[in-house]
């Protein structure tokens, strides 16, 4: 369990997906994002959803991402922040917005 004040120490954004690209590189199958957090900035991420996602599907799509917990190193890439999902039998479900909102809106 953790406490609540570490809960807020998260910082949940709004971003929308500019590129996706495939990741070789990665032990488990997964893809290189770009995404848009507006006055943030863009930042890099890997996910693993290539079984659900297509690339050009992810392109344009806002997903919710954890921005603050520094950067991992995978393979010759920095993923600067963490993509929410949920996993299902199949693989993970992104979460998003019902309706759009703008880059780097924050989650409460």
């Amino acid at each position: 369990m953790i406490d609540f004040t570490t809960f807020e120490g998260l910082d949940i954004r709004v971003g929308t997906v500019l590129e996706a690209k495939d990741f070789p590189e990665a032990i488990k199958p997964a893809y290189q994002l770009q995404i848009d957090f507006g006055p943030l900035g863009k930042l890099n991420s890997s996910a693993q959803i290539t079984k659900r996602y297509k690339k050009e599907d992810l392109v344009g799509r806002q997903i919710i991402a954890v921005v603050n917990l520094g950067t991992k190193k995978i393979a010759h890439f920095e993923s600067q922040c963490l993509v929410l999902g949920a996993q299902d039998q199949e693989d993970v479900i992104l979460l998003a917005p019902e309706n759009d909102l703008p880059n780097g809106q924050q989650i409460l």
